[in-house]
């Protein structure tokens, strides 16, 4: 080394390309600067995180145009406070008809075009030496060749970038922030190398965890931790048409891992997926299909609804508003609004209580909540209350097929989507990758529907002429639809009439409508425990129906909602946790 040289070891700049290959660059130095310019060699083996979003979490575009015609009709890009106020004023007041004839599952398809991060994170990297404005497209192209794009900005980005970062920022376990790893750990190595190795067969404690899940989770080892740090964990996610037959989703996301395996080259064998909700049913589909466990590492599933939700069937009756004004104007205020969309969609269908749900979660209940009739279903939720057409409980009307200025939906075309729901849970039925974990919420704070039951409640009777008699909570749980007054929500009304009256307040006169009825049928609010949406026993529900080995580990977890599940520290460090132990197992790289 020269007189003139830096006494500091001169480290090449580096980045990635599109293949996950490190590039490197370097300025030359005049002729008499001879010391050496080092290249930090990341590990070889490559082991791809791919996330796969929940039920409305992946953008949507419409389909059947040319790309320059296609437009956005569901984008989930981050507004103020990080809400997708775009899609609220997109669907805010749009009526039934307009959301059965956009949202159609096959006319709509995955958009790429979704808001990406600007700023680099682990393996995306800004290329060193170029413009501004080069090295900002170059993050946009890196993100959306990882799918970014595609899926819920608002709900999944900063999950993305903080896994990203966690994953790919340094390879040495020593310099792992998460771990509490000390000198009882760490030994240098008699080989000359600058940094210290992990001993083998060490408890290493994740202190995000909490104390109680340290104590019930088997511990990480140094063993794990080495494993791991031979592999890139480049974190990929991959939308899905949510409307759609899951079916479908799952076969696409198999030929995108095939894509994503041969993309980053021989050194690829497996990835792993995560997912949220009814990403969870499409990737166990997925790994169902030939050949693809081999490639599947392993799956980590975030508050999957694995026996279904019984608040499926509440929207399609109610609607929304009553559980958030604000998703409600989205998703459908009413049942009419959610109706006209989610009978066209075999993927929302496939999110209702599957036959592995508990019996008996649709009830009725006269004025004193005693039962008015047995619990339904008996056996077969599809026969005895998606496909019932003769009882006013049953889940859906047959005139809110047809919404004005939409596109009709037959009977039969609805019973269709039926069909393929039942068919879906049957194949999955007890199927999981061999190396699964999971994770549900379990939070008195975040109530949710275990059961739905309909309350009789004395309606008003009319001013002037009295409704007479009656019926009783037997003859009212019989009624067909034509006997329910029903406009999507809760409650509806037995016998009477709508009226209006003038009614004079502080010297002013309007005009006041009044539902005049025998009884009152209120469809009542959350009745257990759970993420707001899921409820305990469908979260839970992978280790009881789970085949013996396939679920490495299931953790009940409190403290957030459904859809921000991956926001919260402890979530985000579960699947850190689990992340580590399937990379242990995973293949090792050529």
């Amino acid at each position: 080394m020269t007189d003139n040289a830096s006494a500091a070891p001169r480290i090449a700049p580096m980045s990635y390309d599109a293949r996950g290959l490190p590039v490197y660059s370097c300025t030359l130095t005049p002729a008499h600067i001879r010391d050496p310019v080092l290249c930090l060699v990341p590990p070889a083996g490559i082991l791809p995180v791919v996330f796969v979003p929940g039920i409305m979490g992946s953008n949507l575009k419409s389909a059947g145009q040319p790309r320059e015609q296609s437009e956005p009709v569901w984008r989930l890009d981050a507004g103020l406070g990080g809400h997708p106020l775009t899609l609220f004023r997109f669907w805010s007041g749009e009526s039934a008809g307009t959301r059965q004839r956009v949202l159609h599952p096959e006319r709509v398809t995955v958009d790429n075009d979704g808001a990406v991060p600007s700023r680099a994170a682990g393996t995306v990297m800004e290329p060193p030496g170029e413009p501004a404005r080069q090295r900002k497209q170059a993050l946009n192209d890196r993100y959306r060749e990882r799918g970014w794009g595609e899926v819920s900005e608002s709900s999944y980005h900063s999950f993305l970038l903080w896994l990203e970062d966690t994953l790919n920022s340094s390879y040495l376990p020593h310099q792992w922030p998460a771990f509490q790893l000390n000198s009882k750990h760490l030994e240098m190595p008699d080989n000359g190398a600058p940094h210290p190795c992990l001993k083998p067969g060490l408890d290493v404690p994740l202190a995000a965890l909490g104390q109680q899940l340290l104590r019930e989770l088997p511990h990480l080892k140094t063993d794990d931790l080495s494993a791991r740090a031979e592999y890139r964990m480049p974190v990929h996610a991959v939308g899905y048409n949510w409307l759609g037959d899951n079916e479908d989703a799952a076969k696409k996301l198999a030929a995108r891992i095939e894509e994503i395996r041969h993309q980053y080259g021989r050194n690829c064998q497996q990835v792993i997926l995560v997912t949220h909700s009814m990403g969870g049913l499409v990737a166990r589909r997925c790994a169902q299909l030939p050949g693809m466990s081999d490639l599947i590492a392993g799956v980590i599933h975030g508050v999957m609804p694995a026996a279904g939700a019984p608040v499926a069937y509440r929207r399609c009756k109610v609607g929304m508003q009553q559980e958030s004004a604000m998703a409600g104007a989205v998703i459908g205020t009413t049942g009419k609004e959610v109706t006209a969309v989610f009978a066209q969609a075999p993927g929302a269908l496939q999110l209702l209580p599957t036959k592995n749900y508990a019996a008996g979660w649709l009830r009725v209940q006269d004025q004193n909540d005693a039962p008015a009739m047995a619990a339904r279903p008996v056996a077969d939720p599809y026969d005895e209350i998606y496909l019932r057409r003769d009882r006013w409980w049953a889940m859906l009307r047959e005139e809110w097929l047809a919404p004005v200025n939409g596109t009709p939906l037959s009977w039969d075309d609805y019973a269709e989507n039926i069909g393929m729901a039942k068919r879906f849970h049957e194949r999955i039925n007890g199927a999981y990758h061999p190396n699964t974990y999971v994770y549900y919420g379990a939070d008195p704070n975040q109530p949710s529907f275990e059961s739905i039951c309909w309350k009789m409640r004395r309606g008003q009777g009319h001013p002037d002429n009295p409704l007479g008699v009656s019926p009783d909570a037997i003859v009212v749980s019989s009624m067909t639809m034509a006997d329910v007054r029903d406009s999507g929500s809760s409650p509806q009304y037995v016998g009477g009439k709508r009226i209006e009256q003038e009614v004079r307040t502080k010297g002013d006169w309007y005009v006041q409508t009044k539902e005049i009825s025998h009884w009152e049928l209120h469809c009542a609010m959350q009745d257990g425990s759970g993420d707001g949406t899921v409820p305990v026993s469908s979260g839970k529900a992978p280790a009881m129906q789970a085949r013996e080995g396939q679920v490495q580990a299931q953790i009940k977890a409190t403290g957030f909602d459904h859809e921000g599940s991956y926001g919260v520290a402890l979530t985000r460090h579960i699947t850190l946790y689990a992340l580590i132990k399937i990379a242990a197992k995973a293949k090792r790289p050529l």
